[in-house]
């Protein structure tokens, strides 16, 4: 069994935010799966290299479906990137931990729906609400961080 900090264990809300960027890092992990795969069975490779190994060069070439599956993936990194570090920060101002967890789940539920979204084409506006629900939390969370270190500034 791993060593635990007691400090670390004591911050209920770090734990709660490490649970929930687990599983948007995991969730990010099962995209790239996907767009490989997608790539695969499309045979719609970046790479001339890949297209070799797989049929011919021929396969060199974009599929919707690929640039679909890359879009939902650029898009996690763009916004769950951002929520790790003011999840981690917030996480450092002491706030409540059932608010601190609220905010964290509410990010990651529109994270995932916006994903599904995003790879089944659900008909708008679902993913761009999914969108919207999930960066309320981050607004927020910026706001708090920038109030208590603006006397710092």
């Amino acid at each position: 069994r791993a060593a635990r900090s007691p400090k670390m264990m004591e911050n209920k809300v770090f734990l709660s935010f490490t649970f929930y960027s687990t599983i948007l890092i995991l969730k990010m992990y099962v995209v790239a799966i996907i767009t490989g795969q997608v790539r695969l069975r499309k045979k719609a490779f970046a790479n001339p290299e890949d297209a070799l190994r797989n049929g011919g060069v021929q396969f060199c070439r974009e599929d919707p479906d690929v640039e679909r599956c890359r879009r939902a993936h650029r898009n996690d990194m763009e916004n769950i990137f951002p929520f790790l570090f003011l999840g981690a920060i917030y996480s450092l101002l002491d706030p409540s931990p059932a608010v601190a967890r609220i905010h964290f789940l509410i990010f990651c539920v529109g994270r995932i729906i916006h994903t599904i979204a995003y790879l089944l084409g659900l008909r708008a506006p679902t993913r761009s609400v999914a969108y919207s629900v999930a960066q309320l939390p981050c607004f927020s969370m910026a706001l708090q961080i920038l109030l208590a270190t603006t006397p710092y500034w």
